[in-house]
């Protein structure tokens, strides 16, 4: 994205897209690997306990000659973690801190007592690319997210910032223990804002269940149904997506109320 003229902020601003997701290009990944991670994402879905044996056995099953070694290559792709421990964990940095699981118990009741984070995997018509996301845990509401081709600590920690330069700061910040978020440049972010840092407890699938359920909404609702060619196509996709997850889209559990209505207007009450 070099230009003579054109800053990258610039370029950015023209093509209607975040400065935070510089890496507009998707992966690229075969055929076949591309028709597996897309079962294997679906099915993970529905049961967050399948490890590579059992998903090898499920997609041979398919009809799909694959070995475990394939299917593990797969998983640490798209950053997949089975819910219960095992030998080769996720991505987390075994030098780096985890810091203990705050949510447990805690009555969550208002805008900006707790925020969470994650990024996941997002098919595309060739390739993929990943997508993070922050919300506000109380109201659903999304307050930034970004789109890439590679799971850095500097791009989660660039959209942070925006999130906190927009609607200030949560008490508590919740992540697994992935090391984009375990980093000392995540956690410093976190730390200079005094926010308290909680992170999910190894092999936990209900820890971060809230943008578990953001994820399920974002592929069944839009990223299945319309896969983007490239990313800036994708990027102003999502965009109007998110917009109607925050504006528009109702949630039970609130009396059918929006993720903005929750959001902003409880703030005003307070």
């Amino acid at each position: 994205m070099e230009h003579k003229v054109l800053s990258i902020s610039d370029q950015c601003e023209i093509l209607g897209i975040h400065r935070s997701g510089l890496y507009y290009h998707p992966r690229g990944e075969s055929a076949l690997n591309m028709q597996l991670m897309n079962i294997i994402d679906r099915e993970f879905f529905d049961k967050p306990f399948y490890g590579v044996r059992r998903m090898t056995h499920h997609l041979r099953l398919m009809g799909y000659r694959v070995n475990e070694k394939r299917v593990r290559r797969l998983y640490q792709l798209m950053d997949i973690r089975v819910v219960y421990p095992k030998k080769n964990t996720s991505k987390a940095d075994k030098t780096h801190y985890k810091y203990p699981y705050l949510l447990r118990g805690l009555r969550i009741n208002r805008p900006n007592h707790v925020w969470a984070a994650d990024i996941t995997w997002i098919p595309m018509q060739k390739g993929f690319m990943y997508m993070f996301a922050i919300i506000d845990v109380y109201s659903r509401y999304v307050l930034n997210w970004s789109i890439s081709n590679s799971m850095d600590a500097e791009w989660c920690t660039e959209v942070l910032n925006e999130a906190i330069e927009m609607h200030g700061t949560p008490e508590i910040f919740n992540t697994d223990q992935g090391s984009q978020f375990t980093s000392l440049h995540f956690t410093g972010a976190l730390k200079s804002q005094n926010i308290r840092i909680s992170m999910d407890g190894k092999g936990r699938a209900i820890d971060n269940v809230f943008i578990e359920r953001l994820w399920r909404s974002v592929k069944y609702e839009y990223a299945y149904l319309n896969p983007a060619n490239g990313g800036v196509e994708f990027y102003r996709g999502m965009d109007k997506y998110i917009s109607f997850y925050n504006h528009e889209r109702p949630h039970q559990k609130h009396d059918y109320k929006t993720p903005k209505e929750l959001f902003f207007d409880q703030q005003n009450v307070a």
